[in-house]
């Protein structure tokens, strides 16, 4: 962080305290060359050019100050870049870009059309970074093209559900593409800079266009092409209001624009705006997170420290153990040593070892604070300690993974099955990166682990759960004869190839349910995922033909399982 006036002319990085989670299990913060890491004090991956000036604010002494008292600085103020470079024509094009497509293409919903409107928006990040002096480095590409990766789910897929967490973790992977973060409060609180881009970006992206309009070479170029876009949109609306056959003519490039969703047109627009300023703003002066350093918690004895989780080390073993002679045994098993049916025992433990999972990062992190660290020995204290506890853990992770399967095989999938053993296993990956990091060093870590959630959230969408749901349920069925149609019937689009396969009168009153979500009209183009299209193929090929009484006939044959 900055100087004070009262700090030491020494290097102030050389004495800050340490991170207590940048060094699992007590090892050495040296990276692979030897040399002891130090606290950045500008974003990695965007390293500032020639017009780049010394960040931070400049120290000051009293006598600056007007009489009457010292002037406190605000509370980020070592947080904050210098302001941006004044805002070039190529940035505001993009911004412009931006409010277009999002107002011509985003009212009718989610799919391809939010990859196209965030590419525009990229390109005015990228140039406004550029006038900054700032250029990408590998970890900025990966989190752009990651964020730009995970926008792809919505087209892809029609279910809403892993369309948020994409659209969720692709602006949280954006937000690390502008700051440029690597530390964890850099990792965490990244998105909250975005947030704080909105107002201030919308006051620099003013001072560019009243600059331009008043004086420069572009202005009129700049005015020009907006009044053309203003007059486009508004005659051609008006004339596609009017005529049926020239509104047919755009309907199959544009959008149905009418003057009742006029405002809402509007309000996408001016998003659009604002959203493509605050990421161009960021990029050009992003507010420095790993600047924040977290202190290490007291060191505490060696007894007072290692008793505790030896014991839970114990404890953990035990129970293991007793997993691998339970779960690993067999059905028989089951039934010897608890008295339950397969499928109850699954059920009665999951939730206790996923929670059990979250709670051992808890206690990772919290000893890791507490860690004592005077000598070599303590560091191999706390690494035997506390990978063994890790190790442990994944065995316990993979018995909770093993229980929901035995669940499945009992009752079948649901969104909230398959969704949870996907978070159990990124549990399981977390802990296998921090056993890595204990051996290799952590300065890594922090990226690391919102890369693999990233990862996670994206193989998670292009996997299709809804189909993937609708599969093993139709698997299960050919199997035992049981099927949740209930539950089938209000998958999304998604999961229509899958029902497809079922027999009659199970596959049409399954695809009627899809069919009345999808509804009878067609989106646009750019509004339409694969998943709808190829759903809507499939029931126009083959229309379900099944009636109420045939759907109600099929009720001996169909469980409803416990959700």
């Amino acid at each position: 962080m900055a100087d004070s006036p009262k700090d030491s002319p020494k290097d102030s990085r050389s004495d800050s305290p340490r991170d207590p989670l940048g060094d699992p299990f007590g090892a050495s913060r040296a990276d692979s060359d030897g040399e002891a890491p130090e606290a950045p004090e500008e974003p990695e991956d965007a390293v500032p050019g020639p017009r780049a000036v010394a960040r931070g604010p400049r120290p000051r002494t009293d006598w600056e100050y007007p009489a009457g008292g010292h002037k406190p600085e605000p509370l980020l103020a070592d947080l904050r870049a210098d302001p941006p470079a004044p805002v070039r024509t190529g940035t505001l094009g993009a911004v412009l870009a931006t409010g277009l497509l999002s107002m011509l293409l985003l009212g009718d919903g989610l799919a391809l059309n939010l990859l196209i409107v965030a590419v525009p928006a990229a390109l005015a990040a990228y140039f406004a970074a550029e006038q900054a002096g700032r250029r990408p480095r590998p970890w900025t590409l990966a989190w752009a093209t990651g964020g730009l990766a995970l926008l792809s789910v919505p087209a892809l897929r029609d279910a809403g559900w892993p369309s948020f967490l994409a659209i969720v973790s692709a602006v949280a992977l954006g937000s690390l593409a502008l700051h440029g973060c690597r530390t964890w409060p850099g990792v965490l609180l990244g998105p909250l800079g975005l947030f704080d881009a909105v107002l201030s970006g919308l006051g620099w992206g003013w001072r560019g266009v009243r600059g331009r309009a008043s004086g420069s070479r572009s202005g009129p170029v700049l005015r020009a092409v907006a009044v053309t876009a203003v007059l486009l949109l508004v005659f051609g609306a008006l004339f596609a209001g009017a005529d049926a056959a020239f509104a047919g003519l755009l309907g199959d490039l544009m959008p149905d624009a009418s003057i009742s969703d006029g405002p809402w047109r509007l309000l996408l627009f001016a998003a659009g705006v604002v959203g493509a300023l605050a990421a161009a703003h960021t990029a050009a002066a992003p507010v420095r997170w790993d600047r924040l350093v977290v202190g290490p918690g007291r060191e505490r004895g060696r007894v007072e420290w290692a008793l505790p989780l030896i014991v839970l080390n114990l404890l953990f073993a035990v129970f293991n153990v007793v997993q691998l002679a339970v779960l690993f045994g067999g059905y028989d098993a089951v039934l010897e040593k608890t008295d339950l049916s397969y499928a109850a025992y699954a059920r009665q433990g999951f939730w206790q070892l996923l929670l059990a999972t979250l709670l051992t990062l808890v206690v990772i992190v919290l000893a890791l604070r507490w860690a004592p660290r005077a000598g070599s020995r303590d560091r191999g204290l706390v690494r035997a300690v506390l990978g063994t506890l890790c190790a442990l853990t994944l065995v316990v992770v993979a018995s909770a993974v093993r229980r929901m399967d035995m669940y499945v095989d009992a009752y079948g999938l649901t969104r909230l099955r398959v969704s949870v053993v996907a978070v159990e296993l990124w549990l399981g990956l977390v802990i296998v990166l921090i056993m890595a990091a204990g051996v290799w060093g952590a300065r890594w870590l922090p990226r690391a682990v919102a890369a693999s959630a990233a990862a996670g959230v994206l193989a998670f969408g292009l996997l299709s759960p809804d189909g993937l749901i609708a599969e093993r349920n139709a698997q299960r069925y050919e199997d035992t004869g049981k099927f949740d149609l209930e539950y089938a019937r209000g998958l999304s689009a998604d999961a229509a190839p899958a029902v497809d396969g079922l027999p009659e009168p199970l596959r049409s009153c399954a695809l009627e349910g899809i069919a009345n979500g999808l509804g009878s009209e067609r989106g646009p183009w750019y509004a339409t995922s694969l998943g709808e299209a190829r759903a809507r193929e499939i029931i126009e090929e083959r229309p379900p033909e099944a009636t109420v009484a045939d759907c109600e006939g099929a009720s001996p044959e169909v469980e409803v399982s416990y959700r």
